[in-house]
């Protein structure tokens, strides 16, 4: 008897142990790996606008050691000297992380992309100058499909494993046991198999019978046909130039007016959520927190005004441009078809762009967000026609020009189409006011810039 008294004792303290140290693990587990930190917070809009989190670091967010130290492992698949700023991402003196990148612990340290990693324009006024930061402009210098490339096959080289990253990781970080038990067992091998099944999403931008994007571009319908909807891969392909989104409240639906190049959006709002959605790559965790960052975004985005052009202006040359651009030019851009869709035979440009988007998808991203309990206007439900003529505020920063950047100045876009340039070099940053666009040829343009040919399929002038 005093033999089991003893015997039950034992187990009694036993359990009470191990239900101690199962309360302990779990917590740990959960504070490592789950527990959501609040998000930074900013108290100037547009500091907030280039690093404030949206939510994004969830599902798509990237272990911050491991994003860290991938340029120094994997050098040789960067399209460049200088670490991730061979993309052409905007960074800013004395900043943690690239404009357009936000960290956030959830669990442990992750990144993620914002909207101004693509819409953040800089220029210089010469090669050895500062560059000028420009919020909500078009981020001409982005490299897109080459970061996009570049972490696929950094996951599926053999070098991304636990003891070459961590080997790297020790060099920076004095991380603790249990993060780097962590790290070496879970995060690495989670992040590689993530990042790897991603490829399929990703295939065409692998295609070797389609032209590379080039620096300021995106095929934005196939990543949301792709990502957000999730269709097979087909032959539709039409880089467009990354846009500005200053000055939104100058589109209004009520008198016609659509989104995006082609007029497959409505409003601001259902731009700014699906371009929300397609960087958090997956639902939101808080309905309520995200649609509270839409909310602020299209606040802030319809508000910032276009910039002022920076450099002198002859009066007398802009009196006359005033009264050619009324004879020739106001009827589309500064009239009742401003914002409205223009039938392409009529713009007679490139259609590819048109090709990669239909009906059809147009319901399918609308159902997916009305499943997610989202209510916007959405895409429009009907074939795509022409491409919309655009608004001019700001046109001094939205070089090269036409919906898919194959016109590097105003100069040459007001050139006779057989006379402007065929071939030239997008992505350098140094500005031109005599033709108003940027430096596009001469050493530094070709060895910063990608080469854009207008001969090659959707980059027609």
């Amino acid at each position: 008897m005093k033999l089991f008294r003893r015997l039950w004792r034992w187990l009694k303290v036993t359990a009470v142990l191990l239900l101690i140290l199962g309360a302990v693990g779990a917590y740990i587990g959960w504070d490592r790996f789950m527990r959501v930190h609040p998000a930074q917070a900013f108290g100037d809009p547009v500091e907030r606008f280039k690093y404030g989190s949206i939510g994004a670091e969830q599902d798509a967010g990237i272990p911050y050691w491991i994003f860290y130290v991938l340029p120094r492992v994997f050098p040789d698949k960067l399209p460049g000297p200088g670490g991730y700023a061979a993309f052409g991402v905007a960074w800013e003196p004395g900043e943690e992380l690239p404009i357009g990148f936000s960290k956030r612990r959830i669990g442990f340290d992750r990144v993620a992309n914002t909207c101004a990693v693509c819409h953040t324009a800089s220029y210089r006024t010469k090669h050895d100058s500062n560059p000028v930061l420009v919020p909500t402009g078009p981020n001409h210098t982005l490299n897109l499909e080459a970061f996009f490339r570049f972490l696929v096959d950094c996951a599926k080289d053999p070098r991304f494993n636990a003891d070459t990253l961590m080997e790297e990781i020790d060099r920076s970080a004095d991380l603790d046991w249990i993060d780097r038990l962590a790290y070496r067992f879970l995060i690495i091998p989670i992040t590689r198999k993530r990042l790897i099944e991603r490829e399929q999403q990703f295939e065409w931008i692998y295609r070797h019978d389609f032209p590379e994007w080039g620096r300021g571009r995106d095929d934005a319908m196939n990543l949301t046909k792709y990502f957000m909807i999730g269709w097979p891969m087909d032959d539709s392909f039409g880089p467009t130039d990354m846009p500005s989104i200053w000055n939104l409240k100058k589109y209004r639906a009520e008198d016609g007016h659509r989104m995006n190049f082609a007029g497959d959006s409505h409003n601001a709002y259902s731009v700014i959520i699906d371009s929300a959605l397609g960087l958090m790559g997956a639902e939101p965790k808080d309905k309520d927190d995200f649609l509270g960052h839409i909310d602020w975004l299209v606040d802030y985005l319809s508000n910032k005004p276009a910039p002022s052009y920076p450099f002198p202006i002859d009066q007398t040359k802009a009196a006359q441009g005033e009264q050619l651009f009324a004879q020739r030019c106001a009827s589309c851009h500064a009239s009742k078809r401003t914002g409205a869709v223009v039938p392409v035979a009529e713009v007679g440009t490139d259609r590819e762009r048109l090709d990669t988007w239909n009906e059809k998808a147009a319901r399918e991203a609308n159902q997916v967000a009305e499943d997610m309990g989202i209510e916007r206007k959405g895409l429009v439900e009907e074939p795509l026609t022409g491409y919309v003529a655009q608004f001019l505020d700001g046109i001094w920063l939205e070089a090269p020009y036409l919906h898919n950047g194959s016109v590097p100045t105003l100069y040459d876009l007001l050139l006779p189409p057989e006379q402007r340039p065929q071939r030239f070099y997008r992505g350098y940053d140094v500005y031109d006011p005599i033709k108003v666009g940027f430096v596009t040829e001469g050493p530094q343009a070709e060895r910063t810039g990608t080469l854009h040919d207008t001969n090659e399929r959707a980059n027609s002038s």
